[in-house]
């Protein structure tokens, strides 16, 4: 198959972009792959696409590119194609606008694969007869705003399959959106083997990752540390990520007399070998969309602490067998499944080693052949019948835009 991967900035370091790198890599070993990226800011990737795997990029805002495109005159003019309600809209423009459907309409691929929301309309309106088309969802439904649902419910009947991350998001759009036709299938997002030896469970470290943002909750983890320190003071955290977060999570740390307990690192790439120094991992978001970090740490041979947040956690980690769940928002209870590991070594270890076992399962050749059989599924059609899908699609897509403007007219009508 010739598979087309359209990213917003492939050059860049997120959860999204890792994981699309990761399938790309997997699926480039027996298949004709390409990620193409609407933005290019740097010269080269933080992460490798392997040998097989083509990169391009649309729009060039490298200011000292002789391709430099932030002076064309249509990139200060705002986008019409891209939701105004997607969360990147203000970088989005009538350049790539532009740019967005001249490559969507000289696709020569068998799967076009959109990686965000913006992207997949773009897709499902301007892509050319005859690819796949395939939106992914990296979020999840009930982050988007009542405006980009409504955009979604209009456009998405006229994609063959939207991916989630997991299957309660899946159940989601399907009790939530109306897409006939449309395939809908939970595909975890891939994580491959380290190249080092596991964590063997000595190490007196719990380790955290990931951005340091108000989701993600790091001061329940710290008051929880707190308790952790009183009892284990031989005990250490290290939280590793950047973000707006940082001064106040420092001022808590100082605060409560903690610093030379609980360890802000900053950012890490690669994160495998920080995991590897530790011996537990914690997370305690109020949301995930999935779990990047949990399943990297179980990788790694540590067991997860994490709060039973929608809607990965769940799914990923086996309460009491690799990890533990707990309540979201519960100090008392991060810090008592926290103790019970560092005060029983063997416990520890074995879920430890259970981890490092289970989760291979998100390896990228497992993930990658789900996403292979999904491909030829759709493939398998034919051209009558996806055709005939997208005249449906678009015909409902139509319906559906006008039956949520009535609505939204009505709402509004009745509240004046």
């Amino acid at each position: 198959m010739h598979i087309s991967f359209l990213i917003h900035n492939a050059y860049g370091i997120g959860g999204t972009i890792r994981t699309t790198y990761n399938l790309a890599r997997t699926l480039g070993e027996q298949h004709d792959v390409e990620i193409v990226s609407v933005f290019r800011h740097r010269d080269v990737p933080v992460f490798d696409p392997g040998p097989n795997v083509r990169l391009s990029h649309l729009v060039d805002i490298r200011k000292k590119s002789p391709a430099y495109d932030g002076g064309d005159p249509e990139h200060a003019r705002p986008a019409r194609v891209f939701p105004r309600s997607e969360g990147r809209y203000k970088q989005y423009s009538r350049l790539t606008d532009r740019r967005i459907a001249e490559y969507l309409r000289r696709l020569e691929c068998d799967v076009v694969v959109g990686t965000r929301p913006g992207l997949n309309v773009h897709i499902a309106r301007e892509a050319r007869r005859g690819p796949v088309r395939v939106g992914q969802e990296h979020l999840t439904l009930s982050t988007h705003s009542k405006a980009l649902k409504r955009t979604l419910r209009g456009v998405y009947p006229r994609l063959d399959a939207v991916t989630t991350v997991t299957q309660a998001d899946a159940e989601t759009y399907r009790d939530q959106m109306r897409l006939p036709g449309v395939r809908l299938e939970a595909v975890p997002n891939s994580v491959p083997e380290p190249g080092l030896e596991p964590a063997d469970g000595t190490g007196k470290w719990v380790v955290a990752a990931g951005r340091l943002a108000p989701v993600k909750r790091y001061d329940l983890l710290i008051r929880a540390f707190e308790k952790v320190s009183a009892v284990r003071p031989d005990w250490r955290l290290r939280i590793y990520g950047g973000g707006d977060q940082r001064g106040k999570l420092r001022a808590l740390i100082d605060r409560l007399g903690l610093y030379n307990h609980i360890y802000l690192m900053g950012p890490a790439n690669p994160l495998d070998p920080e995991w590897a120094k530790g011996s537990i991992a914690a997370v305690t978001s109020s949301m995930e969309s999935f779990g990047m970090t949990i399943v990297e740490a179980m990788r790694c041979g540590l067991p997860v602490v994490s709060t039973d947040c929608p809607h990965g956690p769940a799914e990923i980690i086996d309460d009491g067998v690799d990890g533990r769940l707990v309540p979201t928002g519960d100090v008392d209870a991060i810090a008592t499944a926290l103790l019970g590991l560092i005060n029983d070594d063997e416990l520890r270890q074995r879920m430890g080693q259970a981890a490092l076992k289970r989760s291979a399962r998100f390896d990228p050749s497992q993930v990658a052949g789900r996403y292979e059989s999904l491909f030829a599924d759709l493939m398998g059609r034919g051209t009558m019948r996806g055709t005939l899908h997208r005249a449906r699609g678009t015909l409902l897509s139509g319906v559906f835009a006008t039956k949520d403007v009535g609505h939204s007219m009505f709402g509004r009508a009745r509240t004046a």
